[in-house]
């Protein structure tokens, strides 16, 4: 599998990235292990975690995901050097995080020796801000009037985000992490820590991970247009709308031990009726050219101009499998012009 340079960093990561979410709710440790064991055979090594999963997010099993992935490095110490593993410190919110509160330089510290305790490493190679400690348009709230920006303390959110850069500049200088990077954040929040940065002589932000997919392309072409004239990495994650684009539940399907039929801290916002009407003429895409509504999806994002490298997640080795494959998909012409088509019917279909 093809590495590449993760924005302005000196890593080369693979552009495919194995997500970890669901190790410690939907999967078993032993699984977890089976999945990073088969990922690394295939090329991928660029692996993603954060100190609140597993998800959906709860107290009993927050930080389960860095100790399976802690518990593999320490059973395989040899393959650490091989690793670019990236984790991220909790925004505001989780009650049982930090009491709910925002993202401070004392905070992420303490975030920080948390993840490196229980991932059982001396470093983490980049080291993301969950999400913004501002009202942001991510997880459903990118509808009109849903982020009343004029309500935002600007001043006070520059203070925030230089004591999160000297807290990050802090930490690489003890070798405790290699680079930083952001998640669910917009080209706001990218151009102000770049500015910051180059400002203070403080860590540049090398990435950000969003989600996105076909169902979902609120960052092209802004966010997108940022990164990449910036040097900074893009990261899809959720390239299958948290599993939908698999077609798992077309036609009114709920299999069990699946995304919407387990209680999500967001709710179930991707299942609306505009959704499964896009799903469904997708598919058509897909079968009329002989391709799995899977595959074409992932594909579709992997080759997206301006991705860096795309996160997925799977609850088992079949649909890893599907997932990576699609990596060598090649899609044709008329299939990009089929799904073009049925993003401009359903733009914004959650």
């Amino acid at each position: 599998m093809k590495k590449v340079k993760l924005g302005s960093s000196d890593l080369q990561v693979s552009e495919v990235c194995l997500g970890s979410m669901t190790w410690g709710s939907q999967n078993t440790e032993a699984e977890a292990f089976e999945q990073i064991d088969y990922a690394l055979d295939q090329g991928i090594n660029f692996i993603d975690t954060a100190e609140v999963y597993a998800v959906p997010p709860k107290a009993e099993t927050q930080g389960l995901t860095e100790t399976y992935i802690g518990n593999w490095l320490a059973a395989n110490k040899d393959k650490r050097e091989d690793i670019v593993l990236a984790s991220k410190v909790c925004g505001p919110g989780i009650s049982w995080i930090r009491d709910g509160s925002k993202i401070t330089g004392k905070g992420l510290k303490e975030a920080l020796d948390g993840s490196l305790k229980r991932l059982q490493t001396d470093y983490i190679d980049l080291y993301q801000l969950h999400w913004p400690n501002r009202p942001f348009p991510h997880f459903n709230r990118h509808w009109p009037q849903d982020v009343n920006y004029a309500e935002i303390d600007v001043a006070q959110e520059r203070e925030e985000h230089l004591e999160i850069l000297t807290a990050l500049g802090d930490c690489v200088k003890a070798g405790k992490i290699r680079h930083c990077g952001l998640s669910d954040d917009t080209p706001w929040g990218v151009n102000e820590y770049l500015r910051l940065a180059e400002k203070h002589d403080l860590p540049k932000m090398v990435s950000i991970q969003n989600e996105f997919n076909i169902l979902h392309l609120m960052d092209s072409p802004h966010l997108i247009e940022t990164c990449v004239l910036n040097d900074v990495a893009y990261l899809p994650w959720s390239p299958l709308a948290g599993g939908a684009l698999s077609g798992k539940y077309r036609n009114g399907a709920l299999p069990p031990n699946c995304r919407w039929t387990i209680e999500q801290r967001n709710g179930i916002f991707r299942d609306t009726s505009q959704s499964h009407a896009a799903i469904e003429a997708l598919y058509k895409v897909a079968s009329s050219h002989n391709l799995s509504l899977t595959q074409m999806s992932l594909a579709w994002v992997y080759q997206f101009n301006g991705v860096t490298s795309s996160i997925i997640g799977a609850t088992s080795m079949e649909q890893l499998k599907e997932d990576i494959d699609a990596y060598n998909l090649t899609l044709s012409e008329e299939v990009l012009a089929g799904i073009d088509d049925v993003i401009k019917q359903f733009p914004v279909p959650f």
